[in-house]
């Protein structure tokens, strides 16, 4: 961690208190220059931090800021040394972090609070406005017995976000195979994860899981998206500051993402899941195809039952609920 890292954790554990500069000092292992220096620091950014004599520094509050230091100081001790890479505006955090990765950095959370060429799946833009989101890629090198199960990571992390999500904003959304959060009907996060191969070899060296989270209702929605796009809080004033929701899903989906092979996530997707039992709807080959969702497997592939009563599993492609406006139009 660096020292302003070091001092907000310090202030913020203080939970309301005043600390002195030399407590924080040598606590620190730092010269209390080094710590006023970061107390200043931090004011700059937007942090309220109090000060007086004889009576030490203070944090007034979090700002909903997003910064390293604040992700940092909300994220579990065994995690805090994670390299956090934190942009105000950025062209997309997949490929700040898949750039990351090309010059040897194995592990790293790009995290922005705009993208101005956010990708989603098959190629599709990703809103991505100011003030109002959360746009995170977390970027591992996993090991040579984790690559069968990298296709799990997405599946993973629709279980983290959910679970961050219940635990620090008090929210239950629910998962749409096999990439998006569901929140009062409304997608409020998608899921995007890609791989880094390696020229010579042909074989995967990096993943990076993308996620961005609608926090806040932004004014200036699109029209076209204001039928499907929801957020975490909507209209509402946030229980929880952006920093602190950042850290709840780094530090839910770092846990999962070193142990797919247990697959100990899949019983809470199915859970959430908002298809399962349900009439859908699924893509393929130009085509657009009714079946019911029955179930997930263990690889996070979607079993579907055709009209035909044969069975098969989706492992990629577009799917919705039915609706009675589609029923007439699709193949049975």
């Amino acid at each position: 961690m660096t020292v302003k890292q070091s001092v907000l954790r310090a202030l913020g554990e203080a939970r309301g208190a005043s600390v002195s500069g030399e407590v924080l000092a040598q606590s620190l292992g730092v010269s209390r220059a080094a710590v006023w220096k970061a107390i200043k620091s931090l004011q700059g950014e937007g942090y309220r931090i109090s000060a007086g004599t004889n009576r030490g520094y203070r944090l007034e509050e979090y700002p909903d800021l997003l910064t390293a230091e604040g992700i940092s100081a909300m994220l579990p001790l065994e995690l805090a040394q994670l390299d956090l890479r934190v942009f105000d505006e950025i062209d997309s955090t997949n490929l700040e972090a898949k750039r990351l990765a090309m010059t040897g950095l194995s592990r790293c959370a790009v995290i922005a609070d705009r993208q101005t060429a956010g990708r989603g799946r098959l190629g599709r833009s990703f809103y991505s406005p100011p003030g109002c989101g959360i746009y995170t890629s977390l970027l591992l090198r996993p090991r040579p017995d984790q690559l069968a199960d990298v296709t799990l990571l997405t599946t993973a992390a629709g279980v983290a976000v959910c679970r961050a999500l219940e635990k620090a904003a008090g929210v239950q959304a629910e998962i749409k195979w096999v990439n998006d959060l569901y929140l009062n009907g409304k997608k409020i996060c998608g899921i995007l994860t890609e791989g880094v191969t390696d020229f010579e070899s042909g074989m995967i060296e990096s993943i990076v899981i993308g996620y961005g989270v609608n926090f806040r209702d932004d004014a200036h929605l699109p029209e076209e998206l204001r039928p499907i796009v929801g957020s975490v809080f909507g209209a509402e004033p946030p229980t929880v500051t952006r920093s602190a929701l950042a850290a709840a899903m780094l530090a839910e989906l770092l846990p999962l993402a070193e142990d797919l092979s247990s697959r100990s996530f899949l019983p809470e997707y199915r859970r959430r899941s908002m298809l399962l039992g349900r009439e859908i709807v699924f893509s393929r080959a130009g085509g657009r195809f009714a079946a019911v969702a029955e179930g997930i497997d263990d690889n996070g592939g979607l079993v579907v039952r055709l009209p035909d009563g044969s069975r098969e599993t989706l492992r990629s492609g577009e799917v919705s609920v039915r609706t009675a406006e589609s029923a007439g139009t699709l193949p049975e």
